[in-house]
């Protein structure tokens, strides 16, 4: 039998919502992230519409100066898949690859010491909460990167839902202008940053563990690291991309060497990434400020299942650029502890 040919497609219909499948854990999500290179604060925001479970998972994350983090997570009723836009956060497409929009008119909980978030029902109850709105626009400045596998006759990939992490993805760096007011304190934005697009079911527990770069070093040099552990045991994956003189080439080798304090949260990262056409890139990483995330899942077992996700604003130096990205660090959680094999063992408490 011939083996199938995959492919990976991408349509500007894919910027918008999609008719969701018939999977329970039904996922679509779109994330922005931006920072000034200089002033060193921005942040993140992300909706997921898991409609199928008739909520969606809206979060914003804004890091501002002192190390302070504006952080407010909910889970917002919805009914259907028509928009990105739930809980005071709202992600419009106005131009399909080309310009977004994002806009937030809420609370965030106001964290002097954001670590506090690894409990969160106490730091929402001991932190207080402050009006916050957000209007930025956010258009590309590179190709898309990635987009749907498919074998070439069409035809869809099969995906098991309960291993699933999504069946389409793609990526894009960006310019990011605009303002961000936290209390009485108004942030101007004009900086850069990455955002994503992916749809089909979801767990966030299908993946023993992942980190994930992505670094904007100004409009000359940005990039994307990643390594994924295998839920097997094999070799982790290694990916991710540069984008050099408005073209993106892909890396096939990246290594991440990490430093942990004792929560076992980042640090500092070394990290080599070759590309395919072999150009080799040494980046250095220096966390500014963490914020601690995590995700429950209660299986038809009853059995609990726990993800933490460490979030933190990061400054990244490469070949003489200075610039400021994220470093997102996932694990799942055993026995107390992450379990990410470049974490230093630590016995639960």
């Amino acid at each position: 039998m011939t083996e199938r040919k995959i492919v990976t497609v991408l349509e500007p219909e894919d910027e918008y919502t999609h008719v969701p499948d018939d999977s329970s854990n039904y996922n679509e999500s779109m994330y922005l992230n931006g920072f000034d290179l200089q002033r060193e604060v921005g942040g993140w925001f992300r909706l997921g519409n898991r409609v199928n479970e008739g909520y969606a998972e809206m979060t914003v994350c804004l890091y501002l100066p002192g190390g302070r983090v504006g952080f407010m997570y909910q889970r917002p009723p919805i009914s259907e898949n028509s928009e990105m836009r739930a809980g005071g956060l709202h992600i419009e497409v106005i131009t399909p690859f080309e310009e977004l929009r994002v806009a937030y008119d809420g609370e965030v909980c106001l964290l002097d010491d954001p670590l506090q978030m690894a409990d969160p029902r106490q730091a929402f109850r001991d932190n207080p909460r402050v009006a916050c709105t957000v209007d930025l626009t956010v258009r590309g400045m590179s190709p898309m990167y990635g987009g749907r596998a498919v074998y070439s006759d069409g035809g869809d990939i099969p995906v098991d839902p309960d291993t699933s992490f999504a069946k389409a993805h793609y990526e894009q760096h960006t310019r990011v202008s605009g303002v961000i007011t936290v209390g009485e304190e108004v942030i101007e934005l004009d900086g850069f940053g990455l955002r994503d697009k992916s749809w089909g079911p979801r767990y966030w527990q299908a993946i023993t563990w992942y980190r994930w770069l992505p670094i904007m070093l100004g409009p000359d040099l940005a990039m994307m690291l990643s390594v994924i552990g295998d839920p097997a045991g094999g070799e982790p994956r290694q990916g991710g991309m540069v984008l050099s003189n408005g073209e993106y080439r892909r890396f096939t080798e990246v290594q991440i060497e990490s430093e942990f304090d004792d929560a076992g949260h980042q640090t500092a990262m070394r990290c080599r990434a070759r590309t395919e056409q072999g150009d080799v890139y040494d980046v250095t990483g220096e966390v500014i400020s963490l914020i601690p995330l995590r995700n429950r899942r209660v299986t038809p077992d009853g059995d609990e299942l726990v993800t933490r996700i460490t979030e933190a604003m990061t400054r990244y130096r490469c070949d003489g650029y200075v610039g400021i990205g994220m470093s997102e660090y996932l694990d799942q959680v055993v026995d107390g502890r992450p379990i990410g094999p470049d974490i230093t063992p630590r016995p639960p408490k």
